[in-house]
């Protein structure tokens, strides 16, 4: 189990501390939103949430660019920190502009963190089952906190103040950080040097040069548009469609939730008799399905318990579909490369998959708002369908990445190892 390494478990620990942290950060942040906007609050968010999506595409690349000769503990300490010290000062904005400011300079610090943190996992696991249980316990700690951050902050909300709630973000980074301090993670050292031009941009050729990541970087639009859908369209369906409460938004959201959460749990076992590319492929068909018969939902819809079954029984599809899209994509990623290639690699997964959210998400909400869901909708399934395709062509059984028995093959690929030149940088116990 991955829990049995001391420092696996520590920096699973850190993750869990700052993901409530920013569990927290997202309410209290809307409620900050309504206190300074008043009604034009869902514009502000939305500016926000666009900032936040700019600055995982475009901070990440260079920030790993930046600290790529940088200890991995000093750079998510670093990135904690930063972190802690933005949200404490959230409670005393009084403009939409400081709100875009501060959100910036969160996310970028997110951005930097996240990339460091996934790189980090294969030099302390390096068997594959170990590695495939700690992607699993990773994806649950995504999905658990986006069920328990609001009833943590709900409960919280009934005794303090929202401004609380950014303390309480603080603290959490700041537990984070004390949990990285004591992991002793291995470090990160220069073998020669690299170009500052060549660092930013060497993941982003990985991915156009190699086979299984041409797929994965197909992937990541599927599980964008379905993903996009659930998000966005979720609220106007039970309010708007199906009359239904607050209450029952936050219910439709755990069906997404609970599906992937289900295949989280029972990945592990099957990645053992079935290949990466299998399950992500049938994860993208279902998405690309899923997407489908919402399009058939937002046309038909009418209210009572039966649509009430059909939009339930979709978002737990939607869920499952993007945890087996997500969850083996680290493990495609890790055969694909050397250990000195897995932060480039990793941060340009992470830029290049939030860059499908700045085509999806205003696809589904700008479209939906003026020509309606069953628009948005279609026109996100023959998004997912036709990605689908291309990850199949682009990625190819036979071109390795995805399975146990040809990870080596996934690998010639690679520079070889003897290849005179510039090295990134590299890890070392």
């Amino acid at each position: 189990m991955p829990l049995a390494d001391s420092r696996f478990r520590r920096l699973f620990t850190a993750q869990i501390l700052a993901l409530i942290g920013t569990g927290l950060t997202t309410v209290a942040l809307g409620l900050a939103a309504f206190d300074i906007a008043g009604s034009d609050a869902g514009a502000v968010l939305g500016t926000a949430l666009g900032v936040k999506m700019v600055a995982y595409v475009a901070v990440s690349p260079v920030a790993s660019a930046l600290t790529a000769r940088v200890n991995r503990t000093t750079v998510l300490v670093a990135a904690d920190a930063v972190r802690a010290a933005s949200v404490l000062v959230l409670p005393f904005v009084v403009h939409p502009w400081q709100i875009y400011a501060l959100v910036f300079v969160l996310q970028s610090a997110s951005a930097t963190f996240t990339p460091a943190f996934q790189s980090t996992i294969p030099a302390l696991l390096r068997e594959d089952v170990a590695y495939t249980k700690a992607l699993s316990l990773s994806r649950l700690a995504y999905d658990l906190e986006s069920i328990v951050s609001p009833m943590v902050a709900a409960a919280l909300l009934t005794v303090v103040s929202y401004h609380v709630l950014f303390v309480g973000t603080a603290a959490g980074f700041a537990a984070s950080m004390s949990m990285v301090l004591s992991a002793r993670l291995p470090s990160m050292r220069s073998v020669d040097p690299v170009p500052f031009r060549t660092r930013i941009t060497s993941g982003a050729r990985d991915f156009v040069t190699r086979a299984p990541l041409r797929g994965v970087a197909a992937m990541n639009l599927v599980a964008a548009a379905v993903t996009s859908v659930v998000v966005v369209d979720t609220v106007v369906y039970v309010r708007a469609r199906l009359d239904g409460s607050a209450d029952q938004v936050a219910l439709l959201l755990g069906c997404f939730g609970a599906g992937s959460i289900a295949v989280a749990v029972c990945l592990p076992r099957l990645l053992k008799r079935v290949s990466d590319r299998t399950v992500m492929l049938t994860g993208c068909a279902v998405a690309a399905l899923t997407t489908a018969c919402t399009t058939i939902f937002a046309v038909v819809v009418t209210t009572g318990p039966i649509a009430w079954i059909c939009l339930a029984v979709l978002w737990v599809g939607a869920g499952a579909a993007a945890s087996a899209i997500g969850t083996p994509t680290a493990r495609v990623i890790r055969r694909c490369a050397a250990a000195d290639e897995l932060t480039a690699l990793f941060t340009a997964q992470f830029s290049l998959s939030h860059a499908c959210f700045l085509l999806t998400y205003p696809i589904v909400g700008w479209v939906g708002a003026a020509a309606g869901q069953s628009v948005s909708t279609a026109i996100s399934a023959v998004l997912a369908t036709l990605a689908t395709i291309a990850a199949s062509l682009l990625w190819r059984s036979s071109e390795g990445g995805g399975d146990d028995r040809i990870g080596a093959d996934s690998k010639s690929e690679s520079r070889p190892r003897d290849e005179p030149g510039p090295r990134p940088a590299g890890i070392r116990q």
